[in-house]
């Protein structure tokens, strides 16, 4: 069992890997991977894949681990398998820069065109980092994508209602009992608007206290924390701020 105490808010149980939300009217799910899914649409939802992100780097001297695409598209690939969703949508930045496909590795290349092709609507969302995402990998571009009720974009916008989005990366951190402190990936609501983590492996987290991300919610939201294969939901006033803020 988790070690993370009852607060009080309707909360998953402890033992659970998914947590449901509504947004609109539409009933979603968030899953501890930091996909989002929305079941009546069929549609598996991912933000901030930042594929190719080490060799980037690389090439400026840092130096990464060049695993990072496969990692990602593994993990991706396993969801698409296990849900077998109609749409598949990349909410930006799913590219690191604009040469990234071109560093791609040609069996990384042909397993993400799997994928695509092995979905009956794949859409990339343009982002700062991908505004132009590569040809000839499967899917169709577009700036936003609306569906129902809700829109779907890169970039959250202030006043927005019924907006997904990424960019930002959201953390939440937390101190247990025992001074434990626990620090991951999130989600980020306040029932108008949904914040979803990065889903690449070289992604790190923007604390949801700091005001690019809280300045976009309502005062009272709340995180629903990815770790170890879990989802927790606590709201805002019982996060942490980062060492130093």
């Amino acid at each position: 069992m988790s070690g993370f105490p009852q607060t009080g808010a309707p909360a998953c149980r402890t033992d659970d890997s998914r947590a449901a939300l509504t947004l609109c009217g539409a009933a979603l799910v968030a899953d501890a991977s930091g996909a989002l899914l929305w079941p009546a649409e069929g549609v598996l939802a991912v933000a901030d894949l930042h594929l190719e992100k080490g060799s980037a780097f690389a090439a400026r001297g840092r130096m990464l681990p060049p695993y990072d695409t496969r990692a990602t598209l593994d993990r991706l690939a396993a969801l698409i398998e296990r849900e077998t969703p109609a749409r598949v949508l990349c909410l930006g930045d799913s590219f690191h820069d604009r040469r990234a496909a071109e560093r791609m590795a040609p069996g990384d290349v042909e397993r993400l065109r799997g994928l695509t092709a092995a979905v009956a609507e794949w859409v990339w969302i343009t982002g700062n980092h991908d505004p132009e995402p590569p040809q000839g990998l499967g899917g169709r571009a577009v700036a936003e994508c609306r569906l129902g009720p809700l829109v779907f974009r890169h970039e959250a916008q202030p006043g927005a209602v019924g907006e997904l989005s990424g960019h930002l990366h959201p953390a939440a951190a937390l101190v247990l009992a025992g001074r434990q402190r626990v620090r991951d990936r999130c989600f980020a609501t306040d029932g108008a608007k949904l914040i979803l983590p990065a889903f690449g492996s070289f992604t790190g987290g923007l604390n949801v206290l700091n005001p690019a991300i809280s300045g976009l919610l309502a005062p009272r939201f709340e995180a629903l924390l990815t770790t170890r294969g879990r989802i927790h939901r606590f709201p805002c006033e019982r996060l942490s701020p980062d060492a130093g803020r």
